[in-house]
């Protein structure tokens, strides 16, 4: 007995520590915070100062949490993020702020998409077009890095560094073999024979249809890519191809004898530069951060509003955060934007791989609604695939960059049979009673034809809806789309010739077409959905419970990145409409 209450004495106080150390971290970092943003707002920048671009350390999201917690890891450190429209407002605000003399890119890798590394990159070039210098130097350049760097008057590398130009690659992981170890049988249902989302759980490889597609998406970026270097470095795009092809760039020196770089320069001797070229015995560098805060000049405030709706991450029925969107909290902030008298237009800022059919379907309802009452339109970021298309098709204009992945024009419905796995991984077995000859359908047993064929015919009609849909938007006839359609996915730059967009550009280009449809000159920019509070969204992550996936994959120790493509299929709506994998410009 008293070994009982001496270990519940135990137990109470060890929660109370716990309580308290929580407490206080909650405190310290709230407190810390507070003071960053105070100490911010106080910034000023100094004469002759130099913007500094980095984004090894700050990584790009297409919009900022509030949450002091998020980004937390274990040592204790918070990671820096920035928003997309953060930087390029920066980058604008410094083409007329007549104390930053240059920009100074010290970036070896971009914590960036590949879409949103265009997008900086063609904002770079604009700040050139104004005469201050653009300088770039780093250690090592990654791909992401160079291309990014490229557009400096001068790139300088370090004698003992070395430039990565090898062109692109696309991996898919296949989960054929570890649902056949788990005993799963994965049971799948598609329209569309270039829909790839399925492939990683029936094959073992890429299909002839889907290497195809993405060999074509390849080639389609990395000539983007390629070409926008030669055409800052006086080379050809065939040089440039030629070069990656042969690995040609092995050290420093043959980086600067084939024009990659003008000099090779150690640190001090980059500084030294710097120095001379603002005409100060002190460098004074800010970071692009804390020019955040720095203000700009004042504009008269408008009564006008432009504004931008962020629709990020999987597409699910519910509410979203930012890094999902949710059907009900997605369309929320379209219809509050729709009804307030002030906003004049509407962006929709989508980044998103697709997800539920039919949560697309009730975020495409209220773009229906908010076309018919003012202007639309639809900035493209890395990705407006599949999902993320069909809530895209209906707007007035649609902008995209040559670097994103839209199309995927296709749907497929997956359910996993679990019976296996429950008995003979957990020692579980099932036993059931129904009152309907199908009421159990579902993933405790194998689908009869029956039922596959019903579940067939869903996924067909939710594809006719689909295509429908699309042509509607984009005054297309069905059979046309078809043709583009069935699952396929395009790279930007094609999607312009096949009629899926309309033009080029970021969301700035999308801002100034919804300015000009609504017919304003003065406006000011707000964001949706509002951003949810910082501890409730603390206290909605804590309270998430596990889910089928979760104890599937904890079965065989598997919680990396690498398993999100299951955790995704495995839960939620059954009828899908997204792409399979996550792209990244290394």
């Amino acid at each position: 007995m008293k070994s009982f209450f001496k270990n519940v004495l135990s137990t109470i106080i060890g929660m109370v520590l716990s309580v308290i150390v929580i407490t206080l971290l909650f405190i310290g970092i709230i407190s810390l915070s507070i003071s960053s943003i105070n100490n911010e707002d106080e910034v000023i920048v100094k004469e002759n100062s130099i913007l500094n671009i980095n984004l090894s350390e700050t990584s790009v999201v297409e919009r900022t949490s509030e949450n002091p917690f998020d980004g937390l890891n274990f040592s204790g450190d918070i990671a820096k993020t920035i928003s997309l429209k953060q930087v390029l407002d920066n980058i604008e605000k410094a083409k007329t702020d007549e104390k930053i003399k240059a920009i100074y890119i010290n970036t070896s890798f971009v914590n960036a998409g590949i879409s949103q590394t265009e997008e900086i990159r063609n904002k770079l070039l604009e700040f050139k077009q104004t005469g201050k210098p653009i300088i770039a130097y780093s250690e090592v350049y990654s791909q992401a890095a160079y291309y990014l760097s490229s557009v400096a008057n001068k790139i300088y590398l370090n004698p003992k560094g070395i430039i990565e130009i090898k062109g692109l690659s696309a991996s898919i992981m296949f989960y054929k073999g570890l649902l056949e170890k788990l005993d799963v049988d994965v049971q799948i249902i598609r329209h569309g024979k270039f829909k790839g989302a399925v492939e990683p759980f029936i094959l073992d490889k890429i299909s002839v249809a889907n290497r195809e597609q993405m060999q074509l998406l390849l080639n389609s970026f990395a000539d983007n890519i390629m070409d926008s270097i030669a055409n800052q470095r006086g080379l050809t795009l065939t040089e440039v191809q030629q070069h990656a092809n042969t690995l040609i760039l092995e050290n420093a020196k043959s980086c600067v004898d084939y024009k990659y770089v003008d000099a090779l320069l150690y640190q001090d001797q980059l500084e030294n530069n710097l120095k001379a070229l603002t005409g100060s015995e002190k460098l004074s560098i800010i970071t692009l951060s804390k020019y955040t805060h720095v203000k700009g000049k004042k504009k008269e405030i408008s009564r006008n509003k432009i504004a931008i709706i962020y629709a990020t991450g999987s597409i699910n029925s519910g509410r979203g955060d930012e890094k999902s969107i949710g059907s009900i909290s997605t369309s929320a902030a379209i219809k509050k934007a729709r009804e307030d008298k002030n906003v004049k237009a509407i962006v929709l800022r989508i980044n998103s791989p697709g997800g539920s059919a039919l949560a697309s379907d009730v975020i495409w309802r209220e773009t229906i609604l908010a076309k018919a009452e003012k202007p639309l339109v639809v900035s493209m970021g890395d990705y407006a695939a599949s999902g993320g298309y069909y809530i895209a098709c209906a707007a007035d204009s649609i902008v995209a960059n040559p670097t994103t992945l839209t199309g995927s024009i296709g749907v497929f419905g997956m359910i996993p049979n679990l019976s296996k796995f429950y008995k003979n991984k957990l020692g579980i077995t099932i036993d059931t009673v129904n009152t309907g000859k199908y009421a159990d359908m579902g993933i405790n047993r194998p689908l009869s034809t029956f039922e596959k064929n019903k579940l067939q015919k869903g996924v067909s009609d939710m594809y006719i809806g689909f295509i429908t849909k699309v042509g509607e938007g984009r005054g297309m006839n069905t059979s046309a789309v078809d043709e583009i359609g069935q699952g396929r996915i395009w790279a930007g730059y094609d999607a312009k010739e096949i009629g899926l967009i309309d033009s080029y550009g970021g969301i700035e280009k999308a801002i100034n077409i919804a300015a000009s449809l609504a017919k304003i000159e003065n406006y000011r920019i707000i964001s949706l959905p509002k951003k949810k509070d910082p501890f409730t969204e603390l206290a909605l992550k804590l309270s998430g419970e596990a889910s089928i996936s979760d104890l599937i994959l904890s079965k065989f120790g598997f919680t990396t990145q690498m398993t999100e493509p299951i955790k995704e299929l495995l839960k939620g709506d059954r009828i899908q409409a997204r792409v399979p994998f996550i792209m990244e410009l290394k």
